[in-house]
């Protein structure tokens, strides 16, 4: 029979072995051909922009850290956003709700990745 301190242990050792392989299971779906952003480009994508996407949807990204994010029908979702260290772009919903997203770079075309592996295209600013 095991003794306390040794399940316990086994046990700690288990759980962050868990936590330390689902951080890195999160392969954001990334494609032949995708370059994630780092922290750098991922700021200069989104500080103080606004961006669209095919469905009309527009993220705004305030330099101060305020983020909407206004749908096509005109209803908006604010929030405040951060950048990790990695480059991906985290919002904390006023509602609650948290998310976290990947922009990438693929043959000239910016996609933003959700961690559901859903990939939406960033509307090229000219094409407004």
């Amino acid at each position: 029979m095991c003794k306390p301190e040794a399940m316990r242990r086994f046990t700690v050792t288990a759980v962050i072995m868990v936590l330390a392989s689902a951080a890195t299971a999160q392969d954001w779906a990334i494609r032949d051909g995708d370059h994630p952003l780092d922290a750098r480009e991922a700021a200069t994508l989104t500080e103080g922009r606004t961006l669209t996407f095919y469905d009309d949807g527009r993220s705004a990204y305030s330099a101060g850290g305020a983020y909407s994010y206004t749908y096509a029908s005109g209803q908006t979702a604010f929030g405040r956003y951060r950048i990790r260290a990695d480059g991906t772009v985290c919002i904390d919903y006023r509602n609650g709700f948290a998310r976290c997203d990947r922009y990438v770079e693929n043959a000239g075309r910016i996609i933003l990745l959700t961690e559901k592996g859903e990939r939406f295209p960033v509307r090229p600013e000219q094409e407004k």
